[in-house]
């Protein structure tokens, strides 16, 4: 019998296909259907007693079917006795809202976290968190992988001859640092002043880039607007050339059409959010990896941290 069982929800079936590939096992049998009113029904196929189960969902859009699916069948394992239950989120909705940025909203962040627990979750695995303190939302353990030993890799087989790396924004220093010093890069800040929602206004930029090859790094693109504007701000400063390496693609509303239209040069993404489609300047990496060797690390009682740092 194996040390474990892996499911998947509907958000993104590829990507649990390709963990489940890695591990050279099969996606557990459950069925997961909705009633007329659109209710979210989840049935099991298989026995799970006494196992350790891993649920593949992100809860990408649409971010609350999705939700309601992960924690109707994190339920169902439950009460199927399973030993423990981690969610695997490759990618983490709602994290945007991690404090109280103004008067009278919500920590949805929290609120999230506290819908897992309450439904039975033990342990939770995830890519690049949008804030990192969220971990500190869960009384479990988070595992909050680092996207970067993709991208880093990826970089250096670029061999840009002029590179530098750009924060988009002051919140996303501490990140762009990370990068700069993996790969011996300086680093520039663009500042921008966000006046609503998904609308940036550049500001700013911190540095010299001036004949530089730019790459801009963040955990997610959604709109595009930051990242657009923010390549065309850096070419108006005498950027060569504008890439941007964003965790998550999230990609909603106008995305695809700014891209296109915009000066951004290319855009790295992983496959942590199915791509609604192709797209001549967007770069998709495979994260499967990095998910799949955590899980069989978690079973085997190996350290997790050493894939980052070996």
């Amino acid at each position: 019998m194996a040390k474990f069982k892996l499911f998947s929800g509907t958000a993104n079936r590829a990507f649990a296909e390709k963990v489940s590939h890695y591990l050279n096992m099969s996606v557990g049998g459950a069925s997961i259907q909705k009633f007329s009113d659109g209710e979210v029904s989840v049935q099991i196929h298989e026995s799970v007693r006494g196992q350790d189960v891993f649920i593949v969902q992100p809860t990408c859009a649409p971010a609350n079917d999705h939700l309601m699916e992960l924690l109707i069948m994190i339920d169902a394992l439950k009460r199927s006795s399973a030993k423990s239950i981690s969610a695997v989120m490759p990618y983490f909705g709602y994290a945007r809202q991690d404090r109280k940025a103004a008067p009278r909203v919500p920590i949805s962040a929290k609120l999230v976290a506290d819908m897992l627990e309450t439904a039975g979750v033990d342990r939770v695995i995830t890519i690049d968190l949008h804030a990192a303190q969220i971990q500190g939302f869960f009384n479990i353990p988070v595992d909050n992988l680092y996207g970067s030993v993709l991208f880093v890799d990826y970089l250096r087989a670029k061999n840009l001859p002029n590179p530098i790396i750009a924060s988009p924004d002051i919140g996303g220093v501490a990140r762009a640092r990370s990068y700069a010093n993996k790969l011996g890069y300086d680093l520039v800040i663009v500042d921008k002043r966000r006046e609503k929602a998904n609308v940036a206004e550049v500001m700013n930029i911190i540095g010299e880039v001036d004949g530089k090859d730019v790459i801009l790094v963040d955990d997610m693109v959604d709109t595009a607007g930051t990242l657009v504007k923010a390549a065309e701000a850096l070419k108006q400063r005498g950027a060569t050339s504008v890439m941007a390496c964003c965790t998550h693609g999230v990609l909603s509303g106008p995305a695809y059409e700014r891209i296109q239209e915009g000066t951004l040069d290319e855009l790295v993404i992983t496959d942590t959010i199915p791509m609604k489609r192709p797209h001549e300047k967007i770069t998709v990496l495979n994260a499967t990896k990095i998910i799949a060797e955590t899980i069989r690390r978690i079973t085997n009682n190996e350290s997790v941290n050493s894939i980052f740092t070996d």
